[in-house]
């Protein structure tokens, strides 16, 4: 079974080379498909020497089963958009989201795979709060819990973590998905709509324990509290109407770039 993980990278110069020997290390098969959104800093510079050099990163798996794949957004969309991009080029079987900043450790990724490779789930969440706290402060740990909550109601599923970066789920189940959020919308999102398909066709969907390690504003750390709002309407929105899939809700694959 192969892995498609979708990394979404935005102004991350100081972490992607290090993010990306990490997950390379990872003992699957897989490939890591890097969407880079139109960085402003010089993301784009670490990752053309990497294309150039895959030994950069590769030598970091010496079981050789690492591919690597680039795409560049020509504007900057969104952490979803670029989500968008990633699953539409992913060739694996099962596919999953790595934040570029280490917030999330990948070498848990093989625990969280088992149950599909095993045919025990269709779709598997890392929870962040199964065993304890997650390493979250009071505040977001009880923001996490109400949206979690609300997602709940809507879903029917009995999550701990919905707004977790680790979720993983069979390639064919996510690109059925009729996703349309370009930000950080796409967690309340995808697990909606899951729900939905759910009601139409029973998932297996299961949980497994994760460990979280979180960085501040001042660290780099993108998500604000308007993006909590936004979660809040994600959560309404796609729970109580499934979106019909929209013409350009994914981004066309990009032209090669001339030798």
């Amino acid at each position: 079974m192969k892995l498609s993980i979708v990394i979404p990278v935005y102004n991350e110069e100081r972490l992607i080379l290090d993010v990306l020997r990490r997950v390379a290390a990872v003992q699957l098969d897989k490939e890591l498909v890097v969407v880079n959104d139109c960085s402003r800093d010089g993301t784009r510079a670490v990752l053309d020497a990497i294309e150039n050099d895959p030994a950069l990163v590769i030598s970091a798996d010496p079981s050789g089963r690492t591919e690597l794949r680039f795409f560049h957004q020509p504007v900057n969309r969104g952490k979803g958009a670029a989500l968008h991009r990633g699953f539409a080029e992913a060739r694996g079987d099962v596919v999953v989201v790595q934040d570029a900043d280490l917030e999330y450790d990948p070498s848990e990724l093989p625990a969280l795979i088992e149950p599909i490779e095993k045919n025990q789930a269709d779709v598997v969440f890392g929870s962040r709060f199964l065993g304890g706290h997650g390493g979250f402060p009071f505040w977001h740990t009880l923001a996490n819990r109400l949206l979690t909550s609300a997602s709940n109601l809507f879903t029917g599923f009995r999550l701990t973590d919905m707004e977790t970066c680790y979720k993983v789920m069979r390639t064919s189940i996510v690109k059925d998905l009729a996703l349309q959020e370009e930000r950080f919308g796409f967690e309340p999102e995808v697990t909606a709509l899951l729900g939905h398909r759910h009601r139409r066709e029973p998932l297996r969907l299961v949980e497994r324990p994760i460990s979280y390690h979180p960085r501040s504003v001042e660290e780099g750390k993108k998500i604000r509290l308007k993006d909590a709002f936004r979660a809040v309407y994600c959560i309404a929105r796609y729970g109580l109407v499934a979106p019909r899939p929209r013409a350009g809700s994914v981004a066309a694959p990009e032209a090669p770039r001339p030798g």
